[in-house]
């Protein structure tokens, strides 16, 4: 488990959070610019000292002022990615992934660099120096070197910021990679949606300095609460689905999660593989009962269970479909004709084309592993 609980004057702005999270999986800090993210991985890498509080993960106590213990930054064995890759540019980058293995004790050396190099694409880097790297291939240098540094723990402050699109769908599969195979928790700092949806197991979201919602990503997401907090104008549901067929000759893919299933433009990857979608509240259209002779083909029978408005003519409705949740936004017209209320028993049509497939993420290890 790790658990931060920490108060810490920084200037004007008062940083006072607390959450746990599971150990293995990646924890996401997500939030505005300014909220507090990297400060509270600042304050767990040893980099700054709160004021009060503790920081442990598993049985190992990083800092506790009751108990006055604070581990020097050194001694805390946490590994740092920071947005640049601050590589070593008079070095190659296999002297770069070396340099992160000779700062440990050989009879401590549990991550070797082969299978680093293997699991990050870097063979054909090796003998390369930083500045002949694209973007992407640094921040998976970067990513090697922390690793073979053999951290007991990974803290990521916006690795992705520095990238354009097609560098950064280069490097997610290899942060997926990253947290499904490599026995090591993560904490990634994003304010940027899809990255969390793609990678995160835990999401925590931060606000003005303090913890305003924490738990998995689609129970956070879920929440009608949050909009204003986040800046998250597009709202959605998540969902963790499972592949569970294709249909070849539409290209398309047939979906299934406890509350049903659902159609989409075909996925690449297999029958029974996990995959996460967004679904945004816009592609949710609300009925009181099936429709016939229409082109939309998913539909969920679910409840509505809260109401909250969205905007001067619109309202977000909470649906229940399964264990999951979906979210749809209608304008208050509709809502009213339909006397939509919690407890009213809906059907929610979702486009199929409404889903981006390159954006469709595996779930976190805990899923694929089930």
């Amino acid at each position: 488990m790790l658990d931060v609980s920490i108060r810490q004057s920084l200037g004007r702005f008062q940083l006072d959070i607390a959450f746990t999270a599971e150990e293995r999986g990646v924890t996401a800090l997500f939030g505005r610019s300014g909220s507090g993210k990297t400060s509270v991985i600042n304050a767990i890498a040893g980099l700054t000292r709160p004021d009060s509080g503790h920081i442990r993960i598993g049985g190992t106590t990083y800092f506790d002022s009751a108990a006055r213990v604070d581990v020097a930054v050194e001694k805390r064995r946490v590994g740092y990615v920071f947005q640049d890759s601050r590589l070593f540019p008079h070095m190659t980058v296999r002297s770069n992934l070396e340099f992160g293995l000779r700062r440990v004790p050989a009879a401590e050396r549990r991550i070797a660099l082969g299978p680093v190099v293997d699991l990050l694409g870097l063979g054909h880097l090796l003998d390369r120096r930083p500045r002949g790297l694209s973007g992407g291939e640094k921040q998976r240098v970067a990513l090697g070197r922390a690793l073979l540094a053999q951290p007991r723990l990974l803290l990521m402050d916006e690795p992705m910021a520095s990238l354009d699109a097609g560098r950064k769908a280069e490097i997610l599969p290899y942060i997926e990679r990253l947290r499904d195979e490599m026995n090591i928790p993560i904490v990634l700092v994003s304010h940027a949606l899809d990255e969390v949806i793609r990678l995160a197991t835990t999401m925590v979201l931060i606000g003005e300095g303090r913890v305003v919602a924490s738990g998995s990503v689609g129970a956070v997401m879920g929440r009608l609460d949050l909009s204003a907090v986040t800046g998250i104008h597009d709202t959605g549901a998540v969902l963790d689905l499972t592949v569970e067929r294709h249909v070849e000759e539409d290209a398309l893919s047939v979906l299934a999660f406890d509350g049903g299933r659902l159609m989409v433009p075909r996925v690449g990857r297999p029958v029974g593989a996990p995959v996460r979608l967004q679904i945004h509240a816009r592609d949710v259209v609300l009925a009181l009962e099936p429709p016939t002779n229409t082109s939309l083909r998913n539909t969920l029978s679910g409840r509505v269970t809260e109401i909250a408005e969205s905007g001067p003519s619109s309202v977000d409705l909470r649906i229940a479909v399964g264990e999951s949740v979906l979210i749809a936004r209608v304008t208050r017209a509709a809502a009213r004709d339909l006397d939509l209320a919690p407890g009213r028993a809906v059907v929610a049509l979702v486009k199929g084309v409404a889903f981006e497939p390159d954006m469709m993420g595996a779930g976190p290890a805990r899923v694929v592993d089930v």
